[in-house]
């Protein structure tokens, strides 16, 4: 089968899981990738469907994806604003029901992900290429596939997702990236993805990247440093991104207390080891843990954590992740 034809047959197969009586709940953790893809999958359904709600169930706090919905107005509701009940079908795209315990909540008809595969998942219509860079260039493909033409603001959001999921085309890019941006390039508005780009850290952030600072530990090329209790995760990926500046700088690894879970954000320089796999080796006993080659998450519940840990003791935490992570 040619690529196109194959392309045209997942679009098919997508679209016939729907039909015009249907309201149709998009779920996302919200971030570039995910509001992107929420949105073209919107534009796909667009006459198709009754209705279409894209919630998100983490608080936003990041100033590039405040900016980026503010900007592209994009259209959203809280997950705990709506009843899921009400709705005829449920997707997940930019994520898998393995990957956050709040996911785990919906019956999903749709999943649209390129992380890889963390579990078997019984879905009606299911698609993870974990060698895409993003799922923004899997609905990008989407929209080819249905001869739809993204709108300036659709196409700049999208593009803005490829960027950043790559990390600026420099880790986990694939070649079906590298097309994705160059056909929505001439569809985008340069002057707004440089507003979404540049709207990155607030006065409010620096007070972590001191914390950080403060209590980085440098041990054979990794760098780690513990923030104690934060206002989001966000704030971990900030520092994590910002660390892998630094020079002989191998592995980062970032962690904090939100919501009585400890957040861990690693990020490696994509010569070493799956930063996904090594996530999942150390922390996916305690919790939910994965990701790509160069950046990875997890998510451990506190009271996972080995009993003769201090929970309030930041030295302690700080000790469990690198003797977790060495």
């Amino acid at each position: 089968m040619s690529p196109i034809r194959s392309r045209q047959g997942r679009l098919q197969e997508l679209l016939s899981q729907f039909s015009s009586k249907d309201s149709v709940l998009i779920t996302i953790w919200a971030d570039p990738d995910a509001l992107a893809s929420a949105l073209a999958l919107k534009r796909l359904l667009w006459r198709k469907v009754q209705s279409v709600t894209i919630a998100h169930f983490n608080a936003i706090k990041r100033f590039d994806n405040l900016t980026m919905i503010r900007i592209l107005k994009i259209p959203l509701v809280q997950l705990h604003k709506v009843d899921g009940s009400s709705f005829s079908k449920i997707a997940l795209v930019d994520g898998q029901p393995g990957h956050n315990e709040a996911f785990a909540d919906f019956d999903y008809d749709v999943v649209i992900d390129h992380h890889p595969r963390t579990t078997s998942l019984q879905v009606p219509f299911l698609d993870v290429r974990p060698d895409y860079g993003a799922a923004a260039t899997m609905m990008t493909e989407y929209l080819r596939a249905a001869r739809i033409r993204p709108s300036k603001s659709l196409a700049t959001a999208l593009l803005f997702a490829i960027r950043v999921d790559t990390g600026n085309f420099e880790s986990g890019v694939a070649e079906e990236d590298i097309k994705a941006f160059r056909y929505l390039f001439p569809y985008a508005d340069m002057n707004l993805l440089r507003k979404i780009e540049t709207a990155d850290i607030g006065a409010e952030d620096l007070k972590y990247f001191q914390l950080a600072l403060e209590n980085k530990q440098i041990i054979e090329g990794k760098i780690f440093s513990h923030l104690g209790h934060i206002q989001s995760p966000d704030n971990l990926v900030l520092v994590a991104d910002f660390f892998m500046r630094l020079h002989e700088i191998d592995w980062v690894v970032v962690s904090g207390i939100y919501r009585k879970k400890l957040v861990v954000i690693i990020r490696n320089d994509g010569f070493r080891k799956d930063a996904g796999t090594r996530a999942n080796s150390a922390f996916g006993r305690f919790g939910a843990a994965g990701g790509r080659r160069t950046r990875a998450r997890a998510e451990i519940p506190l009271a996972n954590l080995p009993k003769h840990l201090g929970k309030d003791d930041p030295a302690s935490i700080s000790r469990f992740v690198i003797r977790q992570f060495k």
